[in-house]
């Protein structure tokens, strides 16, 4: 098949859709299928399987920042491009953002009338979406141009359906588990020591809960003060206002952000994963990927994580926000090193639900089921117009 992976944003700018994106690209690749990923871009793109579309700019959205093309001429690249590549599939990833997942869907059919549109929605919004909440009957129309839907956890998907009713397969965020145990990888010289390492990987903002990690991690440290907390993440204007608790409080250390190919080295020198966000979590793919490295994780409990971990079982799910109930699940696992085993043994196992190769072949089964219901669809118009004509 010929398929088509559409990103809204920025495809220079790190982010859990991208690496989706990017993942699936390799694995579809894997199975003999050709794949272009159609993204904005901010710069020059060095793969061969990026088609750039549109200069991205930054919009403020959902407690965070996103960078997608906003381009009022998109539409003739967009359109041009799908003309090229006569794709079977195009599967378009949070397909309602402006602009490129909405010119995709508006030009596919113009360029091939037998393409299988797909549309996988990522988000979920604690509060509601204003953009699905406003836009809704407009938007209805390029909805309507998709043969499938899926959504990336049950929790994704009450959260769209409440905006577009309809059927919502739920196919989760893949994990590349040989990545995250390969048996080459070393973890940093600095972090062997006796420390207990507690790692945190997200990006400086209010919805991911550092604030409520570094307060908890005070409390931990100062009942066991062999113990170290890691922030791994991508630089924001937030970040500043963290780094000078770095020399302010023992225990704590910042990497800012890291090579991709360097995150699972601060895995491997961790002994526990947190996640302490807030809300907005549709699954929690740093979760899955703290799983696949054999971690126990503390997350805060949310409907997005609760979905992929069970508290006990995997980690500990706590309040949002509650420092103290943090500090104490924290304070519980550094002092059981059977209980850390034990979890990180059950997270592996976990991690195998949502391995690639699995996520892919479902992918792939239903891109098959869609194509055959298109192709029914066609036989049935091409015998109605038929048996107009002989009348």
């Amino acid at each position: 098949m010929r398929i088509a992976l559409v990103s809204p944003y920025d495809w220079l700018t790190p982010g859990g859709v991208n690496r989706h994106v990017d993942q699936l690209a390799d694995h579809l690749t894997g199975a003999g299928h050709y794949v272009r990923i159609l993204a904005p871009a901010s710069d020059e793109v060095h793969d061969p399987r990026v088609i750039t579309a549109g200069r991205p700019v930054s919009i403020p959205a959902s407690g965070s920042t996103v960078r997608i093309s906003l381009d009022p001429l998109l539409g003739r690249r967009v359109r041009r491009t799908l003309e090229e590549e006569q794709f079977d599939v195009v599967h378009v990833h949070e397909p309602l953002m402006p602009s490129l997942p909405i010119q995709v869907l508006r030009n596919s059919r113009k360029a091939n009338p037998n393409v299988v549109n797909v549309g996988t929605f990522h988000a979920r919004k604690d509060g509601g979406n204003r953009l699905y909440g406003y836009g809704r009957v407009l938007l209805k129309r390029w909805f309507r141009e998709l043969d499938g839907k899926i959504a990336v956890s049950p929790p994704a998907a009450t959260y769209v359906e409440h905006y577009f009713p309809g059927y919502y397969n739920v196919i989760p965020n893949g994990v590349d588990i040989e990545r995250w145990e390969d048996p080459a990888l070393e973890p940093f010289p600095e972090f062997e020591d006796d420390a207990i390492n507690i790692l945190y990987v997200g990006r400086a903002e209010k919805r991911k809960g550092l604030p409520y990690l570094i307060r908890a991690f005070g409390i931990v440290n100062a009942r066991t003060p062999n113990t170290r907390l890691i922030v791994v993440g991508r630089e924001s204007r937030r970040w500043d206002r963290y780094r000078f608790i770095e020399d302010t409080r023992p225990g704590v250390v910042f990497r800012g952000a890291v090579p991709n190919a360097e995150l699972p080295r601060y895995h491997r020198s961790a002994d526990i994963f947190c996640s302490p966000a807030t809300g907005n979590e549709s699954q929690g793919i740093v979760l899955l990927e703290a799983m696949a490295a054999r971690l126990p994780v503390v997350a805060s409990n949310i409907d997005g994580y609760a979905s992929v971990l069970t508290e006990g079982v995997e980690g500990n799910l706590v309040p949002p926000q509650d420092v103290i109930a943090l500090a104490d699940a924290l304070t519980a696992l550094v002092n059981d090193p059977a209980r850390r085993a034990q979890m990180a043994a059950a997270g592996r196992l976990r991690a195998e639900d949502y391995s690639w190769p699995r996520i892919t072949a479902r992918l792939l089964a239903y891109y098959a089921r869609l194509r055959d219901a298109q192709g029914a669809v066609g036989i049935a118009r091409t015998r109605e117009r038929a048996a107009a004509w002989h009348a």
